[in-house]
Parts: C-alpha cells; structure tokens; sequence
C-alpha cells in the first residue's frame, strides 16, 4: 500500500499537468469552451496551489481535504455533462473530467491521509533512547539533549517543499525559544550533505540532525515506508521516510506533548508550541 502511494503522487502529478495541457490545446483548437473549460476545472487548480506550494514553499499547511478545489471540480464535471448533454460536447471530456476529479479525491483524501500511530512517544514518559548524528559529523544520544526543555521536529526532507516551509515558520519565533532556552532539534532522514545546507540556508541557532538509516524513527514508531515520491530516489533520498512530528519535552527528557498529524498536508502552527510550553511553566 505505502509503494502504490509513492507511485500514485507521481502519476497523479504527471497526469494532471498534462490533462491541463490537453485540455488547454483543445480550447486552442477550437474545441466547446464549456466541456474542456470543465475539465480544466477539476484539474487546474490544484496544478496552481501545488505550483505555489512548491515554488514559493511559504505554505506550511492547508486545509484537509481542499473544500473548495472539490467544489470547483464538481461543477467541471456538471458542466462537460451540461455541455455533452445540451451541446452534444464530447465524450471525451466527460470521460477526462470525471477521471480528473476522481484522481483529486484520491489524492485529497487517500494519499494525503496516515493510519499509523506511534505507541512509543507518550506524553509524562521519557523520550526514548536514539542517536542522531548533527552537522559536525558529532553522533549524540537522546541523554546528549535532555538538559532544557526542546522541541524536535521531526520534517521529511528538503524535497517536501511544506516541510521547508514549517522551517521558515519557525525561525519567525526563534528568538523568542533562543531568549527561554529553548532546544530546537530538527530532524531528518535525508543524506547529511541535505541537513548541512538546510543549517547553511537558515543559519540561525537551530540543531540540525541527521537520522541516519531512519533508525530514530524506527525506534519512535514514526517511519514511512515508501513515503518518498517515487523518482526522488535519483537525488539520493531514500524510499523510507519519517512521518512529520512534533514532540516537546521538558529538561529531563520527559515528553509534555506531541504531534502525530493524520495528514501530511496538516500541522500545527509555531502559536500551538508556544502555547504548550507556557502550560507548564516555561516562560517563552
């Protein structure tokens, strides 16, 4: 199931730019406006909002399931059936609207969601024990950070464009954790040479980690089995993942509140951590 995930993302995003572009040319060349403009709304505007997720990578999050992108998609598909109906407009695009939308909803609500629950991050008990290895080649165990309150932040890898973003977010608050001392451990599975530029690219006071082997998401119960796009494999990532995760703890390693999100297009925002820590008495 994780594997067909992996390769369900990438023929979904493939199949979408070129179902724009064939509707798009055939509007050019002279084809009904109402079928093929239906077809492209089911389709065109989660080309655009994945377009500025990754390119501009300001979005940490968005909704759950895309609301409004479904709705637009509905009224596509009414409409290549008003016009095939009304206008004798073709088949085709009923077929092509009806397949884009239906691939939409399998995104939105398949793909995007997550089933798996760690049984080993408990809110009063310890972290449990792991090693990272941080941007000076240093390996450092879970006993290394426990003395001051930390938030780790467990991200996917600078492929995830809302990853990179959350990142961004938090930098926003740093001082802010810098001035309360406050650990900001951010993690990573992805080759090092990926987590020493991601620390070159923000150079702020944050700890960069390395996850070798996933070992710590392993022991943490966060893995993602081919949770990696396939293809990204030729950039030197590997298929197994991290599931993005929060998890605060205080100076001695006990863990006051965690994060598993069900979605990975859902986070929670920098307010939610500042909030947790002053629930226990942590001036931030």
């Amino acid at each position: 199931m994780h594997f067909l995930k992996s390769v369900y993302v990438v023929a979904f995003i493939i199949g979408s730019v070129a179902l724009t572009l064939y509707a798009g040319l055939a509007i050019y060349g002279g084809g009904p406006i109402l079928a093929w403009g239906g077809v492209l709304l089911t389709i065109v505007p989660f080309v655009l909002t994945l377009g500025w997720i990754m390119a501009a990578k300001r979005t940490a999050r968005t909704s759950a399931r895309f609301p409004r992108i479904i709705a637009l998609g509905a009224l596509g598909v009414g409409l290549t059936l008003w016009s095939y109906w009304q206008q004798s407009g073709p088949g085709l695009a009923v077929i092509l609207a009806g397949f884009g939308w239906l691939s939409f909803l399998g995104y939105s609500y398949w793909y995007s969601s997550f089933t798996d629950r760690s049984s080993q991050i408990e809110v009063g008990k310890t972290l449990p024990d792991f090693t990272l290895i941080n941007t000076k080649g240093d390996t450092l165990r879970t006993s290394d950070l426990a003395n001051k309150a930390s938030i780790f932040m467990f991200y996917r890898g600078n492929w995830c464009p809302l990853c990179v973003a959350q990142i961004k977010e938090i930098t926003a608050i740093y001082q802010q954790l810098e001035a309360a001392n406050i650990r900001i451990a951010l993690i990573s599975p992805q080759p090092h040479k990926y987590t020493i530029g991601l620390a070159k690219k923000f150079n702020v006071g944050f700890e960069f980690y390395t996850d070798t082997g996933n070992k710590a998401a392993r022991i943490l119960g966060i893995s993602s089995p081919f949770g990696l796009p396939f293809g990204l494999q030729a950039m030197g990532y590997n298929s197994e993942t991290v599931l993005p995760t929060i998890i605060i703890t205080d100076a001695n390693g006990t863990v006051l509140w965690t994060d598993e999100t069900d979605n990975y297009r859902v986070r929670p925002e920098p307010d939610v951590f500042l909030a947790v820590l002053r629930q226990h008495g942590i001036t931030v």
